[in-house]
């Protein structure tokens, strides 16, 4: 190839780029510069729905609520658990067997009433979740001898409980593929 060819195609994507980036460096907040109609790339739920659990103190024994809460992006919905239709994919919490055998139990996971909201894709209102939803597990620590458990955890006792959480989140046109999220529960037994 030609040498002056070269440093002219050089020159000519230096300018290029140059102008590419002038939003980073002139104070617009960046490149690409934020707009209300600038796409975002969703591919799945989870890149609009976020799990975080709460510690949970109980004594040995005895009982205590766990809360799971699910952080959803403005603009945004998941379905409620129960969903309005058999058809679209409700919102589940479920317990990951501990690998080491320690017993924690599990009781009826409590969901929280969705919002009834109407949507152009659908025919009637849906019961969604929006903003930020606290999903209530109640927990039971047995004592030894109770339960049929392998482990017992005991005063001082530290474990951790795995959980998912099911999710389908949707917008006000479409909705994405599914996701299960990770969390874990800390439990402290005192």
């Amino acid at each position: 190839m030609n040498r002056s060819f070269l440093v002219a195609l050089c020159l000519a994507l230096a300018f290029v780029l140059e102008g590419c980036t002038h939003g980073i460096h002139s104070g617009t907040g960046g490149w690409p510069p934020a707009s209300a109609s600038s796409p975002v790339s969703i591919s799945s739920s989870a890149d609009v729905v976020k799990v975080r659990a709460a510690d949970v103190s109980i004594p040995a024994g005895g009982n205590a609520d766990a809360t799971v809460t699910l952080s959803i992006s403005p603009g945004y919905h998941i379905n409620a658990n129960p969903a309005t239709f058999s058809y679209l994919i409700a919102t589940e919490v479920r317990q990951v067997p501990a690998p080491d055998g320690i017993c924690v139990v599990t009781g009826k996971i409590v969901y929280p009433a969705g919002i009834n909201k109407k949507f152009a894709f659908a025919e009637k209102p849906l019961a969604v979740y929006e903003g930020e939803v606290v999903i209530k597990l109640p927990l039971h620590v047995p004592r030894p001898g109770e339960g049929g458990c392998y482990g017992y955890l005991t005063k001082g006792a530290h474990d951790s409980l795995p959980i998912n959480v099911k999710v389908q989140a949707c917008d006000n046109e479409k909705c994405y593929s599914p996701a299960t999220l990770d969390a874990t529960i800390t439990v402290n037994v005192k």
